[in-house]
């Protein structure tokens, strides 16, 4: 028994000296993380001061910057001034009158010294030319932040070792599409131009210095893109103290946050993409890696994960537009490699998207990069530069034919480039895609509208009236000048659902420009067309005549290269094909689509022959925009024009809806 009981002791006290070695080891242990608490407390106090200090010391930089600018404008001006006093003595020294009184003075001793000097002040003597204003230089300007210059930086491209030098595309700084929206955004230089026109923007910032920039705006949403390159790459790779201080600072204001996955694996943005309220990808294929990543962990305690969608790359209409360079296209079809070496920067391969007369874009070429290449009216080329070569022992055509079959090409061509801009804007553009994103994450999304009113009057032939304007797409209302039976219940049961259609009778005593007059009072769209009955309109001439007033800052768009058909002659003329997408002094007034506003404070001339023409001149008078669109959709028909046969260029003889109505 006593032997037990001093085994159970022995055994007890062995337990008693194990668990106290356990607690030694438990306190050596929260000693020791109470002492790199307290170090990490240490040093967060420490970085929290050199913040400071950083701060400090980036306002008294800001400050001596802004000083130095002021001493350099002052030096300026006072070079300047000084510039100008001596301009001042030598204009005085050089006058008739002062050389006169020289002369004088230093002969009136001496007859012949006289003589001699009047007859040099008679002799002219040029004025010293008066010193300009130069621009000061500014340097602070030179030190902006990345992405706040956004323009060209080459205009010289070379092919088989020839140079071609071009007059780069200048990218637009507005308007914006939202101007109610500041959007905070880390992008590279292709997503940050697909945006910067969507909202009121912000970029540039840094995991140091984003309080003071982000506090001049609050922005209502940050949107992150995965960038690989710039000051918040390695914050992406693996999530540091910036950008969790910056979705923190954000999280305190209420901001929205939202990464969005461009590029690279999902695994290597993960870490980082968990810290926000939304994901995107442009990315259709990532979905599915996305949604097995966020399933795979369970957020924080008190934190939702975040939701997933898609934001695709799209035609940006801003930049990404049929406006073309000044000059011809190089009349040769490229490679994308030739066209696109990877030194450009995204403002020069805007450039160079509007300068080839084609590219061959190889299989595996981004759906997103044909779509831009597309938008900006780049033919794509159906096979590589070259594999087509014509046969060496076939018989040449001759001169006639040779010409009659180019221009029938370039027609063809023109046709195919401009069905595929069509089908480019019609997948999508950047606009309707940030309209899904701000419904996503519960943000207003609301944005100028370009809803028409159409005004036509009928010449008799109401079912073709009615045939031309039924099929246009985005008209909201219909003003019907007619005096055909039943009119209204024929125009209503032909016009879409949802059209308000208005019939007024024509009024016999009232010239065409008071016709118009009257009916553009009852307008209510944000734009008004006017359609010649008389004339042949394609389904897609208003949708295609619209989209110019998303990439213009013209009030009134129309036609001055158009297809015409003279019915005595059987003749297609196409009237001024180089005054496509080019602002211009006037358009054809059967292809006016204007401003409500803008038209309704012009008004029409109360005449019938000529109305647009005065029209067009009060434009020129007042500096509106006038814009001539593309050259299809749209067939002027006349029994016979002189004036047309004399302005247009024969295309053939026969109908013009072929070569028109794409």
């Amino acid at each position: 028994m006593a032997g037990e009981q001093l085994e159970s002791t022995r055994s007890a006290l062995r337990e008693a000296v194990a668990q106290a070695e356990r607690a030694a080891e438990l306190a050596r242990l929260l000693d020791a993380a109470q002492a790199k608490i307290a170090e990490a407390e240490r040093a967060t106090a420490e970085l929290r001061g050199v913040q400071e200090r950083l701060n400090q010391t980036e306002e008294r930089l800001e400050a001596v910057q802004t000083a130095e600018e002021k001493l350099r404008r002052d030096l300026a001006e006072q070079r300047y001034q000084a510039e100008v006093a001596k301009w001042k003595l030598s204009s005085v020294q050089v006058a008739r009158w002062s050389r006169l009184g020289d002369a004088i003075k230093t002969g009136k001793s001496n007859p012949v010294r006289l003589a001699r000097g009047l007859r040099g002040v008679a002799k002219p003597v040029k004025r010293p030319v008066a010193p300009k204003r130069q621009p000061v230089p500014n340097k602070v300007a030179d030190r902006q932040a990345p992405g706040a210059s956004f323009q060209a930086t080459t205009s010289v491209r070379t092919v088989g070792g020839k140079s071609v030098k071009l007059k780069p595309f200048r990218v637009p700084t507005g308007p914006n599409t939202r101007p109610h929206l500041t959007v905070a955004v880390v992008a590279e230089p292709h997503a940050e131009a697909l945006l910067r026109y969507e909202w009121r923007q912000t970029t540039g910032f840094t995991p140091h210095d984003f309080p003071r920039v982000l506090a001049a705006e609050i922005p209502h949403l940050l949107l992150v893109e995965s960038v690989t390159e710039g000051p918040w790459a390695e914050e992406l790779r693996e999530p540091g103290e910036g950008l969790h201080a910056l979705l923190s600072w954000c999280a305190e204001r209420g901001i929205r946050t939202v990464f969005w996955h461009t590029r690279g694996e999902a695994d290597r943005f993960v870490a980082a993409a968990r810290l926000f309220e939304h994901i995107v990808s442009a990315l259709p294929a990532s979905v599915g890696a996305w949604g097995a990543a966020l399933a795979s962990q369970e957020p924080p305690p008190g934190r939702r994960a975040p939701s997933l969608g898609l934001l695709p790359f799209a035609v940006q209409p801003r930049v990404h537009n049929p406006l073309p360079l000044a000059g011809d296209r190089f009349d040769r079809v490229l490679t994308l490699d030739e066209l696109l070496p990877g030194h450009l920067s995204y403002p020069d391969v805007l450039t160079s998207y509007r300068w080839p007369k084609a590219v061959y874009c190889p299989p595996g070429t981004p759906a997103w990069r044909m779509g831009e290449l597309a938008a900006c009216g780049t033919p794509i080329a159906a096979s590589r530069p070259g594999d087509a070569a014509p046969d060496p022992g076939a018989t040449p055509p001759a001169a006639g034919a040779a010409a009659e079959a180019g221009t029938a090409a370039d027609g063809a061509e023109a046709r195919r480039a401009h069905l595929a801009l069509r089908q480019a804007y019609a997948s999508g553009t950047m606009s309707q895609k940030v309209d899904d994103l701000l419904d996503a994450v519960g943000l207003p999304s609301a944005r100028a509208t370009l809803n028409i009113s159409v005004i036509m009057i009928d010449r008799g032939d109401l079912d073709h009236t009615l045939a031309q304007v039924a099929p246009q797409k985005g008209v909201v209302q219909l003003v019907l000048l007619t005096d055909a039976e039943n009119a209204a219940e024929r125009a209503r049961a032909a016009m879409p659902e949802g059209v308000e259609v208005m019939v007024r009778r024509a009024g016999p005593g009232l010239t065409i420009g008071g016709q118009l007059n009257r009916a553009l009072d009852l307008c209510q769209g944000d734009l008004v067309a006017v359609m010649d009955a008389r004339d042949v309109y394609g389904e897609h001439y208003l949708a295609d005549l619209t989209r110019a007033f998303l990439f213009t800052t013209a009030d009134i768009v129309g036609k001055a290269a158009f297809y015409a058909h003279l019915s005595d002659v059987a003749a297609t003329l196409l009237r001024q094909p180089a005054a496509e997408y080019s602002y211009l002094p006037e358009i054809a007034g059967a292809t006016l689509l204007a401003r409500r506003t803008v038209l309704r404070g012009l008004g029409f001339a109360d005449v019938s022959e000529g109305w647009d023409e005065v029209l067009m001149r009060q434009c020129r008078t007042d500096g509106i925009k006038v814009f001539s669109a593309d050259r299809f959709g749209y067939v002027c028909r006349r029994d016979g024009d002189r004036w047309l046969l004399g302005s247009a260029q024969l295309v053939e003889y026969g109908p013009a809806e072929p070569h028109a109505l794409v």
